[in-house]
């Protein structure tokens, strides 16, 4: 098949989503079929500045949602204009990664199906886009609404999503929990001290990775404020966050009100090639989700990637978290916000070298067996089949 994948947002970016599209693009290349992604990245930089980003600033300061509303709908008219112009390639199904992409395609005329990464109009609260209950966040679950009943087929990426557009549109979607590239994300114990080296750290520090967004529900706050109590038992230890967003400033002022500057360190966005030489330099990767909003964590690629990476991971037991880790098999659980849990479980995988090992190991194994992404490739060829089937 010819495959064509769309999303109104930037590709590639330090993202779940993108990660997400460059994976599934490998495992259906590596099963021989013909795959391309156009992006808001494929427009011509003024009409982004001048149609979308400059409207929505403008809008915002009128009333905020405004903007979102407007940008989210600009980049679907030219995301359309990208396909049309793309349309003599002759693609046989176009997978949209969100809504405003679904409307886009389906109005190429070109078969389409879409994946549903989250809760848009939840999401957007409570990133503080948009105001909750108001006319904007409104509107937005009407535009989810009207992308999963109009397209061929939904797939999503976790159980609770599919839960979701049940509730919200009628629609049964298939649940394909999120995947990596397990030929990409392997250990690496072998080319730690290299890749410390490289990157500024010394054979004895021990180092926690964060390789999240920085936004609200990710709960990133978090192991900034369990630190301090790992410090005053290792004080060589330091937290790294890979990653940006609404909650960057918040964050770095805690960091400096905790006096943790030395021993924190905050990367910014990081390509996603480089974040795997973070996961390799790691000791113990922690993915710390949150309940906001409405919004939980679906199946955490950041957290797959840890287990893949054969690195232990922490992970709050929240959304998909809790399907993916085994507590105290191939990761530990703790509840969320409770900083107490996290200093404890932190603790004991630097006190506990050779069981932080054991659960890597077995994560890793879990990896192989559920989450390869030849495997979803399959699953999601199958459901590009069935979608052409349909009239």
């Amino acid at each position: 098949m010819k495959i064509l994948i769309t999303t109104v947002f930037d590709y590639p970016h330090a993202g779940g989503l993108s990660t997400h599209v460059t994976t599934l693009k490998a495992g259906l290349e590596a099963r021989g079929h013909e795959v391309d992604v156009l992006s808001i990245s494929d427009a011509p930089g003024w009409q982004k500045k001048f149609y979308a980003r400059g409207p929505s600033f403008v809008l915002n300061k009128v009333k905020k949602g405004k903007g979102i509303i407007w940008s989210r709908k600009a980049r679907q008219n030219m995301l359309h204009k990208l396909i049309v112009e793309n349309k003599s390639k002759n693609y046989d199904i176009i997978n949209a990664q969100d809504a405003f992409a679904t409307f886009a395609s389906l109005e190429s005329g070109i078969p389409t199906v879409s994946t549903v990464h989250g809760y848009m109009a939840f999401e957007a609260v409570s990133a503080g886009s948009v105001m909750e209950g108001s006319e904007e966040a409104k509107l937005l679950q009407e535009m989810e609404k009207k992308a999963y009943s109009s397209t061929r087929k939904v797939i999503t990426v976790d159980q609770r999503i599919k839960d979701y557009v049940k509730k919200q549109a009628g629609v049964d979607g298939t649940a394909i929990r999120n995947f990596i590239d397990i030929h990409d994300f392997k250990p690496a114990t072998d080319k730690k001290a290299e890749l410390r080296k490289k990157h500024g750290f010394t054979d004895d520090d021990l180092v926690f990775f964060v390789p999240r967004r920085l936004t609200k529900k990710n709960g990133v706050i978090y192991p900034t404020l369990a630190f301090p109590k790992v410090l005053e038992k290792f004080p060589n230890a330091k937290l790294v966050y890979a990653g940006m967003g609404e909650a960057f400033e918040e964050l770095k002022a805690l960091i400096a009100e905790k006096g943790l500057e030395n021993q924190v360190q905050l990367l910014g966005a990081v390509p996603h090639a480089k974040v795997k030489e973070f996961f390799a330099l790691s000791d113990v990767v922690l993915v710390p989700s949150v309940h906001s909003a409405g919004v939980e964590e679906a199946t955490s690629i950041s957290a797959l990637e840890a287990m893949g990476s054969g690195i232990p991971l922490i992970a709050c037991a929240v959304g998909g978290l809790k399907e993916i880790v085994n507590h105290e098999h191939d990761g530990l659980l703790v509840e969320e916000k409770n900083v107490s849990e996290l200093e404890d479980a932190m603790l004991f995988l630097l006190e506990n070298p050779e069981t932080g090992a054991q659960l890597a190991k077995n994560a890793r194994q879990k990896i192989e067996d559920e989450y390869s992404h030849l495997a979803a490739a399959e699953k999601y060829e199958s459901i590009y089949l069935s979608a052409l089937e349909k009239n």
